[in-house]
């Protein structure tokens, strides 16, 4: 009865949402519901676990997430999912809230979703699952994760307790390891392609998961991704990966997998990792052969606010969401601006990081960063902008080899100013990376300027 009260609780807190502010319906029934019925997902039916499956990790969760959606649908499968980003308990529960009848019955064929590192044992609590894919583990928010070693230990923890299938990055160390802790493993991984790239002695490397030594990269697909192998224990991805993205061509946005060409929806060199997550879950859970998995690549629409264009006063302004004290992201977009070798302008606007209280702002990740070819990639200005961070910010371009007679400081989060700095550049080739929330201000600018 106490379930049953809260789910009508929801499902009429749902319906208000959805009346009211359908931007809130991402989470706030199922915390309210939750509120009310704190075990509630374990109540739920028709929810077979080996058709469960929790996508975790540092980067790459929600475009891994759409993908494997967008594939499933395809093939005519109905599937329950998280969509919206909202990956904790009462995010989940919102989406299983929202699936069920009136007496938490659920008639779907797979249930997808994206899971936050920290809370993924408690979300296996609540929720029986057979299937977890782990993207990578890598530094992120360390006001709140602290060191990536301690949500490597927590996601351990999951795959040895519950005995789950996992799906492991092939080319990340951590990730690899996992497969340590697990009877069922699938790997996935990306072969080196034309945009692979390698770092000199000067930055640092990760320590080997397994026996604490260090970890070399022979070459990398993103920052900590791609050929390692420890110099102490011999642990290394030389063994490959059951499924790999290979021949990748991003002048014609092509690849294959096990001999099957796909269309390359989105030609960034860490997408890979998601295409290939995405082709073995689907063959490995539903039972989708790559062939069939290659029709719905040639569709795929990622999830709004990631890669974006505003054309404004004859710029061509190219959008790109980072994850705010992520240093692998944030080295992602200097990558994709380093392989445009047209002439450009950078502007970034480091913000405020809000998930928790106090709301803080840092650059710290900045600084972890190599600059080298996105500097000679025909960069005329560098503008730094918001007004908090946006002289630190500067400070990282110069220690990371910038001119400073290149860079231009505007302290100021006011997107109006923000984009007339941009109006007066010399080129109309201009990327773009700040906050979600102020982005979408600056659309909203732009589009009633014209």
């Amino acid at each position: 009865m106490k379930f049953r009260s809260a789910l009508v609780y929801g499902k009429l807190i749902n319906l208000a949402i959805n009346v009211i502010d359908k931007s809130r319906g991402s989470n706030k029934a199922g915390e309210m519901a939750m509120a009310k019925c704190p075990d509630m997902m374990k109540h739920f039916k028709g929810i077979d676990p080996s058709k469960v499956l929790f996508i975790t990790g540092t980067n790459g969760k929600s475009s891994t997430n759409n993908l494997i959606n967008h594939i499933l649908t395809k093939q005519g499968y109905k599937v329950v999912s998280n969509l919206a980003g909202a990956n904790l308990l009462t995010g989940i529960c919102t989406a299983l809230l929202k699936a069920s009848d009136m007496s938490g019955n659920i008639d779907a064929d797979f249930f997808v979703f994206e899971t936050d590192e920290r809370y993924l044992h408690k979300i296996r609590e609540n929720l029986p699952c057979d299937n977890l894919l782990v993207t990578n583990i890598q530094k992120d928010q360390v006001q709140r994760n602290g060191d990536p070693d301690y949500i490597y230990r927590k996601i351990s923890k999951v795959a040895e307790e519950f005995g789950m299938r996992l799906f492991l990055n092939a080319d990340e160390p951590r990730a690899n390891s996992l497969g340590r802790k697990a009877s069922r493993v699938v790997r996935f991984g990306t072969a080196k392609h034309s945009r692979s790239f390698t770092k000199d002695d000067s930055y640092v490397t990760m320590p080997c998961p397994v026996c604490r030594h260090k970890i070399e990269f022979s070459y990398y697909n993103n920052d900590n991704v791609g050929g390692f192998r420890c110099v102490h224990c011999g642990f290394s991805n030389e063994d490959g990966a059951d499924y790999i993205t290979e021949n990748a061509d991003f002048e014609n946005r092509t690849f294959t997998v096990r001999d099957v060409q796909f269309k390359m929806p989105y030609d960034q060199p860490y997408m890979l990792y998601n295409y290939s997550a995405a082709v073995a879950v689907v063959k490995e859970i539903a039972g989708i052969e790559p062939e069939e998995a290659a029709k719905a690549f040639a569709d795929f629409s990622n999830i709004s606010g990631r890669y974006e264009t505003i054309h404004y006063k004859g710029k061509n302004i190219k959008y790109m969401r980072f994850k705010q004290e992520n240093p692998e992201t944030l080295q992602n977009f200097i990558n994709v601006i380093a392989s445009d070798p047209d002439e450009k302008v950078i502007v970034v606007g480091y913000g405020t990081v809000n998930d928790i209280i106090p709301s803080y702002i840092n650059s710290f990740y900045g600084f972890d960063c190599d600059f080298s070819k996105m500097i000679r990639s025909n960069v005329k200005k560098f503008l730094c902008v918001t007004d908090t961070v946006c002289y630190d910010a500067a400070n990282s371009f110069m220690y990371g080899g910038v001119d400073p007679s290149m860079i231009e400081i505007l302290p100021t989060s006011d997107v109006s100013e923000i984009l007339e700095a941009i109006a007066k550049q010399d080129t109309d080739n201009v990327y773009l990376t700040m906050e979600l929330a102020k982005f979408e201000k600056m659309q909203a600018v732009a589009g009633k300027e014209g």
